[in-house]
C-alpha cells in the first residue's frame, strides 16, 4: 500500500532535520526516537540488500517508524554529492563504522561543514577515532564494548559474567547519541557553529557502569558479581517467592525496621550493628547472612502479590516480576497507553510500543510505517533538487537503488 511521504507537524523537535547511515541498533534507534519527537528522519541504506535489520520480522516494523529510506552509496563520487545536498539544510548528521571510515572515504567534517557550518555530525563506533590504531579499527558490537568497558566483568555470578540483554550497550548508546546531538544542536543555534562528537560506545558503557568502579579507582575496592543480589547490601535484589519472584529494594530507616521485624529479626533493631538510625543492611555486618536466610525463608511462604501489597504498604520498594502477559493486562500500562496497533506497509497489523515519554504540549507520533528499501529515494533526490536527467545518471552508474516502484 501507498505510505505518507508528507510528514505533519508535531512534537518537540518539528522543524528538525536529521540523516543518519548506520545499521540495526544504538544510531537507528536514536534516530527513531528523535523522530517519534517530530523530526524529520532521513536512514541511508545500501544499495544491496539494505539494514540488516531487515532481516528482523517485527522488530524494524518498530525500529523504523517514521523514517525515510534512500538506497545509495554515499561513498562514491555522485553519493557524495547527494550527501551534500542532503545535509544543506540538516540540523544532524550521524554515521556508525570502524573507526574514521568516512573520512578515509572522503567525506570528512570539514567538507560537511563547508556545505553547512551549524551541521552537528555524531560519529558513533566501537572504540572512537582516536587512541590505539589496532583498537579503534577493531568490529565491535553491542556484547564487545560491554566486555571492553567493564560492565560484563560487573554482571552474572562468581563463575559466570553475563552480558546484560536485550542489547543493554546498543539502547544505552542511542540514548547517549540524542543526548549529545541535541547538546550540540543547541549550543549551534546559539553559536552559529556546528559539532563534530567522536562517540565510543565503550566509553558509554563506561559511564553507565562506573557506579562501583570508582570504588576500585580510589581504594582499589572490587565488589563480588552478585548474580541477581546487590554487590554489598542485604535485602536489595530479585529473591523467589512461593509463585514467582519479586525485585526488593529495602533502603530506609523505617524500611530496615519493618523488615527485620516481618521477617522475625526484629530483636536486632536498636543494636550497636542495627541501631535506630540504621539507613542501610550491608553485607559486610555479621549478621547479613542471617538476614538474607530468614528474608528468603519468609518469602518462599508468600506469594509475589501479597509481598508486594504488604512491603509496598510500608514503603518499601517492592514490584513482582512482570511477564510479557502481566505488562499487557495492567491498568497501569493501559491507563497510560503505552501499547499501540499500526498497519504496516503491507496492511498488515502491527503491535508495539508507543512514544516516550509522553510530553503535554507537543506530544510525540507516528505518521508512517517502515518504508520499502529505496522507497523514498526518488522523493528525497527530487526534493533536494536534482533533475529528472540526474536521477537518471544516478540510477545507471548504480549510485543509487529506486524503490518506489516495488
Amino acid at each position: 500500500m501507498a505510505i505518507p511521504v508528507d510528514k505533519p507537524s508535531y512534537g518537540v523537535l518539528d522543524g528538525m532535520k536529521v540523516v543518519y547511515s548506520a545499521v540495526e541498533i544504538a544510531v537507528p534507534t536514536a534516530c527513531e526516537i528523535l523522530s517519534e519527537w517530530g523530526a524529520d528522519v532521513t536512514w541511508i541504506e545500501n544499495t544491496y540488500s539494505g539494514d540488516s535489520v531487515r532481516d528482523t520480522v517485527f522488530v524494524k516494523e518498530m525500529e523504523r517508524r517514521n523514517q525515510r529510506s534512500i538506497s545509495m552509496n554515499p561513498f562514491s563520487d555522485d553519493g557524495k554529492g547527494i550527501i551534500l545536498k542532503l545535509i544543506e539544510d540538516a540540523d544532524i548528521f550521524i554515521e556508525s563504522s570502524k573507526g574514521p571510515v568516512w573520512a578515509r572515504k572522503g567525506i570528512t567534517d570539514k567538507m560537511l561543514w563547508a556545505t553547512n557550518p551549524k551541521l552537528v555530525i555524531v560519529h558513533v563506533s566501537g572504540f572512537g577515532h582516536s587512541g590505539d590504531p589496532e583498537r579503534v579499527n577493531s568490529a565491535a558490537y553491542d556484547l564487545t564494548v560491554q566486555d571492553y568497558s567493564g560492565y560484563v566483568y560487573q554482571n552474572g555470578s562468581p563463575e559466570q559474567p553475563m552480558t546484560a540483554a536485550p542489547y543493554t550497550g546498543d539502547y544505552f548508546n542511542a540514548l547517549m547519541v540524542v543526548g549529545a546531538a541535541l547538546g550540540a544542536v543547541y549550543r549551534a543555534q546559539k553559536t552559529g557553529e556546528g559539532e563534530s562528537i567522536d562517540l565510543a560506545m565503550y566509553e558509554t558503557m563506561l559511564r553507565v557502569g562506573v557506579y562501583y568502579m570508582v570504588d576500585y579507582l580510589n581504594k582499589g575496592i572490587e565488589y563480588p558479581r552478585a548474580g541477581a543480589r546487590n554487590q554489598n547490601l542485604c535485602a536489595i535484589g530479585q529473591y523467589k517467592t512461593k509463585d514467582s519472584f519479586i525485585g526488593l529494594c529495602v533502603y530506609g530507616v523505617p524500611q530496615n525496621k519493618y523488615l527485620l521485624e516481618t521477617i522475625g529479626l526484629g530483636h536486632l533493631w536498636g543494636t550497636e550493628e542495627y541501631p535506630e538510625d540504621c539507613s542501610a543492611l550491608w553485607l559486610s555486618s555479621s549478621q547479613a547472612p542471617l538476614i538474607e536466610r530468614k528474608l528468603e525463608e519468609y518469602l518462599l511462604t508468600r506469594t509475589a502479590d501479597e509481598v508486594e501489597k504488604d512491603f509496598t504498604a510500608h514503603k518499601i520498594a517492592a514490584q513482582k516480576m512482570l511477564t510479557f502477559d502481566d505488562i499487557l493486562a495492567e491498568e497501569h500500562t493501559k491507563a497510560r497507553e503505552n501499547f499501540m496497533e499500526w498497519q504496516n506497509k503491507d496492511g498488515q497489523t502491527i503491535k508495539g510500543l508507543n512514544t516516550v515519554p509522553r510530553f503535554a504540549r507537543r506530544p510525540g507520533q507516528f505518521w508512517r510505517p517502515m518504508p520499502a528499501l529505496g522507497y523514498d529515494t526518488r522523493d528525497i533526490l527530487q526534493k533536494a533538487g536534482f533533475s529528472d536527467e540526474d536521477l537518471a545518471r544516478f540510477e545507471s552508474s548504480g549510485s543509487v537503488k529506486f524503490g518506489d516502484a516495488e
